[in-house]
């Protein structure tokens, strides 16, 4: 059960904005995540709660920042119903798109896990609903993403295998790389690995 921290920052300016505390494991569904995230100034940020099914599709979503909430899960498309901070009202939305994705990098691996792409393969196209900061504001995202290679490294447990994937946005056309081992976002703009505690899971 891989156990860690990765730092998230502006990825134009890199300024600092959350510390994200989390864990992650395969289990009987398909994949769980679950994390807590803490401002530069060590305040409670919000939280990340997200469990895959067997095919990489999103069972159960619950996130917190900034006293809203959002949960959703893949039902006709993606379904969610976001929470203002008073408790008050409720809005539901729901939109024909393969899944959900966000500032944390569990989407990174969740959208991996969901396109299972191999490095011979044309680059496919995916339609997500991205939750944005700080009110999870939830907007419609096309991207395109491509398994650019697949290569084995020698660690001290064994070989690991670090996936590189490109990913475009079809709005703006802008691209950028993301690294993968297993359930573990090694590097991607705006997310560093600070901390790992137990090696990744690997995906069977």
């Amino acid at each position: 059960m891989p156990r860690g921290r990765y730092s998230l920052h502006d990825p134009h300016d890199h300024t600092p904005l959350a510390e994200e505390h989390f864990q992650c494991a395969p289990g009987p569904s398909g994949w769980r995540y679950v994390s807590q995230l803490t401002s530069p100034a060590g305040n409670h940020h919000g939280s990340v709660d997200l469990t895959l099914d067997e095919l990489g599709r999103p069972l159960r979503l619950e996130l917190h920042a900034a006293a809203w909430q959002v949960r959703g899960a893949a039902l006709d498309g993606v379904t969610w119903v976001r929470t203002d901070p008073t408790g008050t009202e409720a809005t539901e939305g729901n939109v024909r798109a393969h899944a959900f994705t966000g500032t944390s990098p569990a989407f990174l691996v969740a959208t991996a896990r969901l396109l299972r792409l191999t490095p011979s393969a044309a680059a496919t196209r995916v339609r997500l609903v991205a939750f944005t900061d700080p009110v999870l504001a939830p907007r419609t995202v096309d991207q395109s993403w491509a398994l650019l290679k697949s290569e084995a490294h020698a660690t001290d447990n064994g070989p690991l295998t670090v996936d590189e994937y490109q990913v475009t946005a079809l709005d703006t056309g802008e691209q950028h790389t993301v690294h993968l081992a297993g359930d573990v976002v090694l590097a991607a703009p705006g997310i560093e690995l600070e901390d790992l505690e137990s090696p990744p899971s690997a995906f069977t």
